[in-house]
């Protein structure tokens, strides 16, 4: 076994879910990553965890949803029950086939959401790690070698988190306590919100592995303006690209795309809370240089900013404050490394990618 994936292993027990004995762990994976599977369980039963193994299928996933009528889908208490029952989740993409699920409807993605959503709060109330196997799959996406795109992958999963989490402390510093973010791209992205009261999170690899984040929630009917993501989505097997959404008291009320549009028009119809941001995030990791049709790794990007459509971490809402609810959470990025500020209170901490504390601001 390539002693990188032991190292991946590790990270995600000890930095990533902090495993402990006794705790109960549910790890969903693909077949194709089942030397990382291996690994990982070799390293919970070290720590005298109990794992509990589901193996993530996109051809079944899609074979259930297309076979199945979207009126009739329920929460499945099964599934629920089990994690309500775990201290830990861990999941890893990597499938074979990243357009498996393409030919399933917007309409029955967004009722499948709708019914798994209590699931999804449960997961979010444990400790959880999300991450990445470097596939073969995923490497073709990226328009990669699979050897390349494992050194990329390795290279950004085991990174100095120290000094990473001291690195995104400054732009924590400016957020926590401010009111107005203005966010400013080109002539199609000028959008203001207030972040006044919610937290501001610092994302070291630990949620997300790899992580390089800061983010936290707008305050739901603050937010207004427009934006251009002019970066693609990967949605589903479908390649969003050039989303534009208009925002009047924090509801879109506008939205459009070039290519996949009724995907995008999907995402937001799935709930009332759909149309609303449920996430501002400033990328800050400089060892992730390439955009790989991968939200784990893409948003996460020096000199992007990506906000997500949809449910808002409850840690990133401030007591107070009403926290947007939703089944969706749909990342999606702005390009800032040229003609683009961002403003905090009126004063510029971003120019060009560049942050006010970095040399060249």
């Amino acid at each position: 076994m390539d002693p990188r994936i032991r190292t991946h292993a590790e990270t995600i027990v000890d930095h990533s879910t902090r495993i402990e004995a006794g705790d109960n762990v549910v790890v969903t994976m693909p077949a194709e990553a089942e030397d990382l599977a291996v690994a990982l369980h070799e390293a919970l039963g070290e720590r005298g965890a109990n794992p509990v193994f589901m193996n993530n299928s996109e051809r079944a996933a899609r074979a259930y949803l297309r076979a199945s009528d979207a009126d009739d889908f329920e929460t499945p208490s099964h599934q629920l029950a089990l994690f309500e029952e775990a201290d830990a989740f861990v999941i890893a993409r990597g499938g074979a086939n990243v357009s498996e699920q393409s030919d399933v409807s917007p309409d029955t993605n967004a009722a499948y959401r709708r019914a798994m959503r209590p699931v999804l709060d449960e997961r979010l109330e444990k400790r959880w790690c999300l991450t990445q196997y470097p596939s073969s799959g995923h490497a073709q996406l990226a328009g990669m070698s699979t050897e390349a795109y494992e050194e990329f992958v390795w290279d950004a999963v085991t990174l100095d988190w120290d000094a990473q989490r001291e690195h995104q402390a400054q732009m924590v510093d400016i957020l926590d306590g401010a009111d107005e973010v203005r966010i400013k791209s080109g002539d199609e992205t000028d959008i203001t919100m207030s972040v006044a009261g919610n937290p501001t999170l610092n994302d070291y690899g630990e949620h997300n592995l790899p992580g390089g984040e800061v983010f936290t929630a707008p305050v739901k009917e603050s937010v207004e303006g427009y934006v251009h993501f002019d970066l693609p989505l990967y949605r589903k097997g479908k390649e969003i690209e050039d989303a534009r959404l208009r925002f009047e008291d924090g509801k879109v009320v506008g939205h459009s795309a070039e290519r996949n549009e009724d995907v995008l028009t999907g995402i937001l119809e799935t709930d009332e809370g759909a149309r609303y941001l449920g996430e501002l995030g400033i990328g800050m990791n400089r060892s992730i240089d390439q955009f790989t049709y991968n939200m784990l790794f893409d948003e996460k990007m020096g000199d992007t900013v990506h906000m997500a459509v949809g449910n808002a971490y409850a840690d990133t809402v401030g007591e107070g404050n009403e926290r947007n609810e939703s089944a969706e959470h749909v990342d999606m990025i702005v390009d800032m490394s040229e003609e683009s500020v961002i403003e905090v209170d009126g004063e510029v901490v971003q120019r060009d990618g560049t942050f006010v504390f970095e040399d060249g601001f």
